[in-house]
């Protein structure tokens, strides 16, 4: 009688079993599943469709004069409420990824939606933030007043003459700082765990320009609904802080149990 192949006594010897309960010898252990709430499926959905449509819009001085077609044109004045509606929304993004960052690290996330959940959530308000932060930097270019280009709405030390280091270094530093964040979820096998944490470190350091940036550079910083909104983000991310850290000072102190063997009675 022939002998079976090697691939199907290797696919009878290794039986996949759900992540539940001690493994046995000779079985893999899948990996958990979850599934994403339906809200935040629709918040998704939504956001990436205003997304694209308000780029589309941002970017038609830049394609406008590449065909015969008719296109439709704001303002000087619709194409600035654009930039600092952009420049505030992907503040507030920016703001909302870190504060889920802390709090998956904190494990404050198990409360709600869920670790999973959240991680998936802060992985797509991070590129929401870079959406809507180029949305802030090319809707500048529709106001002929500054004239802006794609290389000075891009490039660091360029620019308009208007506060030149508030906002041609420190705005632009922050965003590619953001930039690179938000790009480190997709190449995270590839920079392994201890560089990938180092890179995400930095988003403090963008979140801090991205402040500097608002308040140096911003037209509306020093309205009062702008000053609370600093504010309260700058409060409730220091909280999240000092409780991750409390949290890692506490297991520091903790000493280490021994593990109960699984035939101990």
């Amino acid at each position: 009688m022939p002998s079976q192949p090697v691939v199907q006594v290797a696919a009878q010897a290794s039986k996949v079993r759900p992540a539940t309960g001690a493994a046995q010898p000779g079985e893999r252990i899948a990996p958990p599943t979850y599934s994403i709430p339906l809200g935040l499926r629709i918040v998704r959905v939504l956001a990436v469709s205003v997304v694209s449509s308000i780029l589309i819009l941002a970017t038609l001085p830049i394609w406008r004069p590449a065909g015969p077609i008719v296109l439709p044109s704001l303002a000087p004045a619709g194409y600035l409420m654009l930039a600092r509606a952009g420049g505030f929304v992907a503040y507030a993004l920016l703001w909302l990824s870190m504060a889920l960052g802390v709090s998956i690290s904190s494990k404050l996330s198990r409360i709600w939606p869920g670790g999973p959940a959240a991680a998936d959530v802060h992985r797509y308000v991070s590129l929401l933030g870079v959406s809507f932060t180029l949305i802030h930097v090319l809707t500048l270019l529709g106001d002929a007043a500054l004239g802006y280009t794609l290389g000075k709405g891009l490039l660091p030390f360029a620019g308009s003459s208007y506060r030149p280091f508030w906002m041609g270094l420190l705005g632009k530093i922050g965003f590619y700082i953001m930039a690179l964040v938000a790009l480190s979820f997709y190449i995270r096998a590839r920079l392994g765990h201890r560089l990938w944490r180092l890179i995400h470190y930095l988003s403090f350091v963008s979140f801090v320009l991205s402040l500097v940036h608002a308040l140096s550079a911003g037209t509306d910083s020093a309205a009062p609904w702008a000053i609370g909104l600093y504010g309260a983000s700058v409060a409730v991310l220091l909280g999240l802080t000092a409780h991750r850290l409390r949290q890692a000072r506490r297991a520091r102190r903790q000493p280490a149990t021994p593990r109960r063997s699984a035939a101990a009675p």
